[in-house]
């Protein structure tokens, strides 16, 4: 069982940027690979990026490419989300998720826990 919890949202202007983090409880947070999804009003919760269990291995999505980073600290339970050169389409609830397996992937269905999201709001 794992408990996450996001924080490091708010209202930032465009251009500007922001970093989330996930707070993890439970002792096996090292093995899971982590996710960053996000869901803007209206829309369905898409993928943002993800990263194996020890940080080899990342993945994002084509729309955050070269802007977005995402890291992790498994001594502190930790995942993280830079967010640079942020744009008003970045605007949406942005959720951490767990996978028990240590393969990054990209759907939401693949992940077993979620936190309860944290708002980041671009303005133009």
């Amino acid at each position: 069982q794992v408990h996450l919890v996001e924080s490091g949202g708010g209202l930032v202007q465009a251009g500007g940027s922001l970093r989330l983090s996930c707070a993890a409880s439970g002792r096996t947070f090292s093995s899971y690979a982590m996710g960053w999804f996000r869901q803007a009003p209206g829309k369905e919760r898409e993928f943002v990026a993800a990263i194996s269990w020890n940080g080899g291995s990342t993945d994002s999505a084509d729309s955050v490419k070269g802007r977005f980073t995402i890291s992790r600290d498994n001594a502190k339970n930790t995942l993280y989300l830079q967010m640079n050169s942020l744009k008003p389409e970045d605007t949406a609830v942005y959720y951490c998720a767990a996978r028990s397996r240590a393969m990054i992937l990209t759907t939401v269905g693949s992940y077993d826990y979620w936190g309860q999201g944290t708002q980041v709001t671009v303005s133009s």
